[in-house]
């Protein structure tokens, strides 16, 4: 027998539609609180007078309260979002898009958050706390966590709380330092991630990227040796997946780099790795830290990553990834993904 869902699809398209669209406002208000009408159509995409008539009607299912200083939700409003949130991915068709998406990626659990992080902060936020979800379920007793940079990673740390760290939990970068905003480096974010959760954390102040004697002087240092054995002994390694040119121009890489990444057709970038869309190697930073072979021991490794723009870089990472990967991505990569 035809679900309710789908019957209201073939005999009520204008209805879901009209729910969709009230779920998002309520999502945005929610995310955005308190928010004037200007600002909310802006974010939202609508005009000011179409987005109008739908907060009046919301306002007057007592779904949202208006004053002076812009819109929130009601305790009503509150309830009613969280109950919608399970017939939104089923209107959308998310639990049917995350089972396609693990088997033609070949990997162990997809998470697909709805929206496009491209066009949202609210997107990129519930990528974050779908990263704490995930966390949370796969923790043990004691855990060492390995954490890359990156604005994404930035993002799981700020929703992480202290009813994650009840486990025992050590968080360490990944990698040294990648010369960026300090924000995102992965030394701030393990750092954030251990205050937010109430827990421990190291501490990795090594180059991103180094010279071959370099390398082979700093592995020796006592303190580094002591870390990477931390590193390669995690649990869990969180991480984000980035966009090759973007990445390299991170690095300020030379010249001579960014020729060869545009003439290979290099489309990600993934712990120093850099890689076409056919999955192929086509440059390597030489880091400290953790190296992709080393991802096979490691039991839960949790990718972070989303926006139609990332849809290339997450499809060729994919290739090389560990079949024990999780992948948490949003909406609009995810129907890109599957586009081909």
């Amino acid at each position: 027998m035809q679900s309710l869902i789908d019957i209201q699809k073939r005999l009520l398209p204008d209805l879901l539609q009209v729910l969709h669209k009230r779920y998002s406002i309520l999502r945005h208000i929610g995310f955005m609180q308190p928010v004037g009408r200007r600002s909310l159509a802006s974010n939202l995409g609508y005009t000011e007078r179409v987005l109008r008539s739908e907060v009046d009607f919301l306002k007057e299912q007592n779904l949202v309260s208006i004053n002076n200083i812009g819109m929130s939700l009601t305790s009503e409003g509150k309830n009613l979002l969280e109950d919608l949130e399970g017939l939104i991915r089923e209107l959308i068709g998310i639990d049917v898009m995350e089972l396609e998406l693990k088997h033609r990626l070949k990997i162990r659990k997809v998470i697909i958050v709805p929206g496009n992080s491209d066009e949202s902060l609210m997107v990129k936020e519930d990528l974050g706390k779908a990263c704490a979800f995930c966390m949370k379920k796969y923790l043990t007793g004691k855990n060492i966590i390995a954490v890359t940079g990156g604005s994404t990673m930035a993002a799981v740390a700020n929703v992480l709380t202290p009813e994650i760290g009840k486990k025992e939990l050590l968080f360490v970068p990944a990698r040294g330092g990648i010369g960026e905003d300090v924000q995102n480096q992965a030394n701030t974010i393990s750092s954030i991630m251990s205050k937010n959760t109430k827990s421990k954390h190291r501490v990795f102040y090594v180059p991103d990227q180094v010279s071959n004697e370099i390398y082979q002087s700093l592995i020796k240092e006592p303190e580094i040796h002591e870390v990477l054995n931390l590193i390669k002994s995690a649990s869990m390694v969180l991480h984000g997946i980035g966009d090759a040119i973007t990445m390299a121009e991170r690095r300020n890489s030379k010249p001579e780099i960014m020729q060869k990444l545009v003439t290979n057709a290099a489309v990600g970038e993934a712990f120093g790795y850099y890689f076409n869309e056919k999955g192929e190697i086509v440059h390597k930073v030489l880091t400290i830290g953790l190296q992709l072979e080393d991802l096979a021991q490691i039991p839960n490794v949790i990718a972070v990553a989303g926006g139609t723009s990332k849809a290339k870089a997450i499809k060729a990472y994919m290739k090389k990834a560990p079949a024990s990967t999780i992948l948490i991505t949003d909406e609009g990569a995810a129907r890109m993904l599957l586009k081909g």
